[in-house]
């Protein structure tokens, strides 16, 4: 699956997607769709884990068993991944979570880091970096560069996310051509603020309820 675009082609995904990008739909309601996407997502990205083999017994007799291999971490981009952090850590509940803070500039749309959670050394094999949109890509971009110079090469990234624009997932494939990349859905266009059209809104307003009132 290395360096591909693999996008979700599933029914109850689709009803999910279409749930979230009404106005209507409150946030609690909007909460409980990103988890259920991610849920989702989470178990596409993880067909191809490795497995390592142990002896078990069941109340009836012994049994080989199974155990993912690689250690997992998770790396939700703040705010709006944290609404994906929760359905990772059903699939992974031992997995550390590595906050990354970054935010997009409103005038130049450009990404902007304040914080890191990342220690010293990397200690997993593996990283699930979590942002719900790929708009313009550039803040993907910019946590991706972050993980790489902590010393995690591509190819042990995961980066999942519920919508992305064609032109924001282009620009990250062109920048990192070995990452795997999981998506529920993608949109065709971007307003000239860089929003994915017809998308999902600001996720992270809609998540924390912190829409402006009109």
């Amino acid at each position: 699956m290395s360096g591909k675009v693999n996008v979700l082609s599933h029914p109850l995904v689709n009803s999910r997607l279409s749930k979230l990008r009404q106005t209507t739909t409150s946030s609690k309601e909007f909460r409980e769709g990103i988890y259920d996407v991610s849920l989702i997502l989470g178990v596409e990205a993880s067909r191809e884990l490795e497995e390592e083999t142990f002896s078990g017994q069941t109340p009836v007799g012994p049994f080989i068993g199974t155990a993912i291999k690689p250690k997992i971490g998770l790396a939700p981009i703040l705010r709006a991944g944290l609404g994906m952090s929760d359905a990772l850590l059903h699939l992974f509940p031992e997995a550390p979570v590595y906050h990354l803070g970054i935010y997009r500039e409103k005038i130049s749309l450009q990404p902007v880091e304040y914080y890191s959670k990342l220690p010293p050394v990397p200690p997993v094999d593996i990283v699930y970096l979590l942002d719900p949109l790929i708009a313009t890509g550039g803040t993907a971009c910019a946590a991706l560069t972050m993980i790489l110079d902590w010393g995690l090469p591509i190819t042990k990234v995961k980066l999942l996310c519920i919508l992305g624009s064609q032109d924001g997932l282009k620009r990250v494939q062109e920048e990192f051509p070995g990452l795997e990349i999981w998506v529920a859905a993608v949109d065709p266009t971007l307003t000239a603020n860089g929003l994915i059209a017809p998308g999902l809104g600001d996720t992270g307003d809609r998540l924390f309820h912190t829409l402006l009132q009109a």
